[in-house]
């Protein structure tokens, strides 16, 4: 039975491929970079898919990707890339079961979510790029809720300049003079 909101939304379970490679200081000594995604991936931890050396492939976890009508303008900046592409969020594994130490916390189509998870600097934000099948999927959502909005250029409101100004500041109150005198050329009442 399908919902009246059904096609606001759509869902699908993507696996993040991670990359363990060798360190370049003695501080760090591996390197964990999302490389890739899997659609319609079955559940999996930290599953090796392939060994070549010292460098390691991993489906480090499946996660659902949500696609929004709200969120359209987003997943157009990413489609639109010189690569096109869907971001990996990575968070500390809270588990400490992770052979790295990171979990898969989100797979993204759309700039404006992985700029956010970016703010607060404690992730890892990493761009991917978005098999053909998996670009059409999102490319159909887009196309089906994406509405260009013209420019307007705002109009300033119409104030009348030509008032007359003759600097004597509001006219309610007393002046002595302009208001546009030094302070010090002000006369002080004589205290006696």
């Amino acid at each position: 039975m399908s919902s009246r909101t059904d096609h606001w939304k759509r869902v699908l379970q993507v696996g993040a491929v991670v990359r363990q490679s060798p360190g370049a200081t003695r501080w760090a000594r591996h390197i964990w970079k999302p490389v890739a995604v899997i659609p319609g991936a079955p559940e999996a931890f930290w599953k090796e898919l392939v060994r070549k050396g010292e460098v390691v492939d991993y489906h480090a976890g499946t996660v659902a990707m949500e696609l929004f009508r709200s969120d359209v303008e987003g997943y157009l900046v990413s489609l639109n890339m010189s690569t096109p592409s869907v971001w990996v969020v990575m968070d500390r594994d809270q588990t400490r079961q992770s052979p790295s130490g990171w979990a898969v916390s989100a797979v993204t189509a759309s700039a404006h979510e992985a700029l956010d998870a970016l703010d607060s600097g404690e992730s890892i934000v990493e761009p991917v790029p978005i098999p053909e099948s998996l670009a059409a999927w999102i490319k159909e959502f887009v196309d089906m809720h994406y509405i260009e909005e013209p420019f307007k250029k705002r109009r300033r409101d119409e104030i009348e300049v030509d008032g007359i100004e003759d600097a004597k500041g509001d006219p309610r109150i007393r002046q002595e003079s302009d208001v546009f005198r030094a302070p010090a050329n002000i006369k002080k009442p004589r205290i006696q």
